[in-house]
């Protein structure tokens, strides 16, 4: 319920400051005065109601076991983890490298603009993978290579490797696509070593948004010929590309057999792009990009398909249930992202929400996650003698369980509502049957993740986002640390590159001047626009 007390910083001094997010005129606002610098004020999100609806799957994670630092000062003072932290790390970051073949305004990492290359050892990277498989009680799944443009590091090959042979099993690179588009055989290489993912940097449809645009189609291209899946990345900026982002969605179902999905990242004013003006400007938070979506597709996408990361935990919930292992929970606060399914079948696009109660299938996940939980607790007091009953009991006890389940999860969905061919309850039964994630990925028709992760700065900072992050980079010294403490806040991120960085003189005259690209405007003539 607002308004809501909560701490962010000074985005002057950086220190810790009191806070309230308030309702403004329909909107969301997050109200802070620091004693030295005066009052703050900005948007937190621009649609109370959504603000609200989205609340209300609020969740602390079970976090780690074994934090990495203990509490001294306080959040975010302490990464990390430390053991305020109410999240495990479902996807950690590795940053290989600062150097770019671009120049981008809103980019975190640049080497020429900080006059220093960071750039990790291979020995290092192996190191922090390490640490990452090493959280407790849950190991961390999956790793994104970023930058810089990871796809500069000649070692990447390996490097993607050796992540997979750790245990990881999601390995991605968020990459600019320069690389992928100019070199064909870097697809395929990445993906004999079981790359994942490459998540494109894909700002637009027309070259004054995206002035690279015939190169990235042509890494679209190339990741096709390889079997290498992609994720379109916009930044999206108010005035400068938000006019395209349901054509965007419909470029991606048009590859939709090599494009997975789409991540829309509102623009967060750290580094370059922090002045005053710039961020009243061009603020947009998670509703503006929703709404836009909703009016650009003529309500095709809808802004309540929206639904918030922790959404998803029942899931998880109930494989957990099965297996009694943990299992990853995306216990990230309501506010940080939201996310949709597409169906796309015969050039139609169809939400996931059209044809099953989505609130009502996550609660009764939920429900049945606690009635397996209760029963095989029940049970394993009741045959405390007999271990071969014991297990019997439970067995029996799951297989009701699912039958049960089934049917209620069966009254969520329209069946006369799906697209053509799908049986989705079919698909969900699949994921009780095997207990895993894998049996999610097994449709026999095109689907579209759509996503948005609007990262925070140092004007609309809360600290409770923060302590739920789950997203976090792994660092040199053995830390973990939240992405919003990285690169926001605190801003860990430089003092740890100055900290393991060659100074960009003694860099070049080692190694000779950081590769930058040149487009020679190549045409693609195959790509679906």
């Amino acid at each position: 319920m607002l308004p809501k007390k909560t701490k962010s910083i000074c985005p002057e001094c950086k220190e810790v400051v009191e806070a309230e997010i308030r309702p403004v005129n329909g909107e969301v606002h997050l109200f802070k005065e620091c004693s030295e610098h005066g009052e703050f004020s900005d948007v937190y999100w621009s649609d109370r109601e959504m603000f609200e609806r989205f609340n209300e799957y609020c969740y602390d994670g079970r976090g780690v076991n074994n934090p990495q630092t203990v509490v001294d000062h306080g959040c975010p003072s302490d990464c990390g983890l430390c053991p305020e932290h109410k999240s495990h790390t479902s996807l950690a970051n590795i940053d290989l490298t600062n150097r770019c073949n671009l120049s981008c305004s809103f980019c975190f990492a640049h080497a020429e603009a900080r006059g220093y290359v960071y750039e990790p050892s291979y020995e290092t990277i192996v190191e922090m993978l390490r640490a990452l498989r090493k959280e407790e009680p849950v190991p961390t799944p999956a790793v994104q290579f970023s930058g810089g443009e990871p796809t500069l590091r000649e070692d990447l090959p390996k490097i993607v490797e050796k992540a997979k042979e750790m245990g990881f099993k999601q390995v991605q690179i968020a990459t600019n696509g320069i690389k992928l588009g100019t070199d064909p055989e870097l697809a395929k290489t990445l993906k004999e070593k079981e790359l994942s993912t490459a998540y494109l940097h894909f700002d637009g449809l027309t070259e004054d948004v995206e002035p690279y645009l015939n190169i990235k189609k042509k890494a679209i291209q190339n990741c096709r010929k390889a079997g290498l899946g992609l994720v379109l990345v916009p930044t999206v900026i108010k005035g400068k590309n938000d006019d395209q982002l349901f054509k965007l969605i419909e470029f991606a179902a048009k590859n939709v057999d090599i494009i997975r999905g789409v991540n829309f990242q509102p623009i967060a004013f750290t580094g370059a792009a922090s002045d005053e003006k710039e961020r009243k400007n061009k603020r947009f938070t998670i509703p503006d990009l929703t709404k836009k979506l909703e009016q650009q597709s003529n309500q095709e996408i809808k802004q309540n398909d929206f639904y918030p990361v922790p959404s998803v935990i029942p899931i998880s919930k109930v494989v957990e249930a099965f297996t009694e292992k943990p299992q990853v929970e995306f216990s990230s606060h309501p506010h940080c992202g939201a996310a949709t399914y597409l169906f796309i079948h015969n050039n139609k696009i169809t939400p996931i929400n059209r044809f099953v109660d989505v609130k009502k299938f996550f609660q009764t996940l939920n429900n049945l996650a606690n009635e397996i939980e209760t029963g095989i607790l029940f049970r394993m007091s009741d045959h405390l003698g007999n271990g071969r009953a014991s297990k019997m009991s439970e067995n029996i006890g799951k297989t009701k369980a699912v039958t049960k389940a089934l049917r209620r999860i069966n009254k969520t969905i329209d069946k006369q509502k799906q697209p053509e061919g799908l049986n989705f309850g079919q698909k969900i039964k699949r994921i009780f049957k095997e207990q895993n994630y894998d049996a999610v990925g097994d449709f026999h028709w095109d689907t579209l993740f759509i996503g948005t992760m609007h990262f925070q700065d140092n004007y609309n900072y809360d600290l409770q986002r923060t302590k739920r992050c789950v997203i976090h980079y792994a660092t040199p010294d053995g830390q973990i640390i939240p992405f919003c403490a990285y690169n926001s806040g605190p801003t860990y991120r430089q003092k740890i590159e100055q900290k393991h960085s060659t100074p960009l003189k003694k860099w070049k005259e080692q190694k000779g001047e950081i590769e930058k690209y040149q487009e020679e405007k190549p045409e693609c003539s195959q790509m679906k626009n």
